[in-house]
């Protein structure tokens, strides 16, 4: 850790190149970090409230454009930051084979990006939240609760952490993983209770989805505090932080290992 906290300076401006880099030649900059989940929102509003009649979401208790946008945001940032993550080691090809530097820092400024867009989007959320206290008779819980909310984002974090930095390894020596995850974060999100409540029916296969699925208990638990004011679901949210911390722990220590092999794999 202390050699990685010497390049910190490398991790800001890989951060600050990525960020640049992505808005450099668009008209409406930044504001894509906006749009891109709004826009979402907007679309599964209409699929799920006009195209599909679903009983569940019209017993949600809560507008569904807010509740569906604490499911998209976060996962928005989840696949944003993994998808940038899966291909880092390997399309830097020039810096991995002729500046060392602690590899880790390559996956970890892919989530870091995400993680811009995601506190830009959160702009969205406030707003979402103010239109449909005054709007409506839905009104948010201002408690104890809420200061939880960052420690939810950085259990999320640190699972994105641990999942680049694997994905990324794990790319670098078969090249077929950002093929495969390319398909697999798409059947993930279907399988994550983002656009719709997964089914309470006690069943040996939605408990199996609910425990092996970290990203399950996370958007529970931001709609948890947001919503209802309450605490995460203990036993599932400390599940996904210990799986969040030991991916983090294993991931660091296989490029602590193995980094002298990864310019022969470049």
């Amino acid at each position: 850790m202390g050699e990685f906290w010497q390049y910190r300076d490398l991790l800001y401006q890989l951060v600050r190149r990525e960020v640049v880099v992505r808005y450099r030649h668009s008209v409406l900059g930044v504001a894509w970090a906006l749009l891109q989940p709004l826009g979402m929102m907007l679309l599964f509003t209409f699929v799920f409230t006009r195209a599909v009649s679903l009983g569940a979401i019209r017993e949600l208790g809560v507008p569904y454009p807010l509740w569906a946008y604490l499911g998209i945001l976060p996962w928005t940032l989840f696949a944003m930051g993994l998808t940038g993550a899966v291909q880092s080691l390997a399309s830097h090809r020039d810096l991995v084979t002729k500046v060392y530097f602690p590899q880790q820092i390559l996956p970890l400024s892919a989530i870091a990006s995400a993680f811009f867009d995601f506190c830009v989007a959160g702009a969205v959320l406030v707003g979402l939240v103010v239109y449909y206290q005054v709007t409506t008779a839905w009104q948010m819980t201002l408690g104890p609760a809420l200061l939880l909310l960052p420690g939810v984002v950085l259990v999320q974090l640190l699972l994105m952490a641990g999942l680049g930095l694997w994905l990324a390894l794990a790319n670098l020596w078969f090249r077929d993983v950002k093929y495969l995850f390319g398909v697999g974060i798409q059947m993930w999100m279907f399988l994550t209770n983002v656009l719709y409540p997964l089914p309470n029916d006690g069943s040996a296969l939605m408990r199996f989805l609910t425990t092996a699925n970290p990203m399950v208990p996370i958007i529970s638990a931001y709609r948890r505090i947001v919503i209802e004011g309450g605490l995460p679901e203990p036993v599932p949210f400390a599940v996904a932080s210990f799986a969040a911390m030991g991916l983090a722990a294993t991931g660091w220590a296989a490029y602590q290992r193995l980094e002298g092999r990864f310019a022969e794999r470049v």
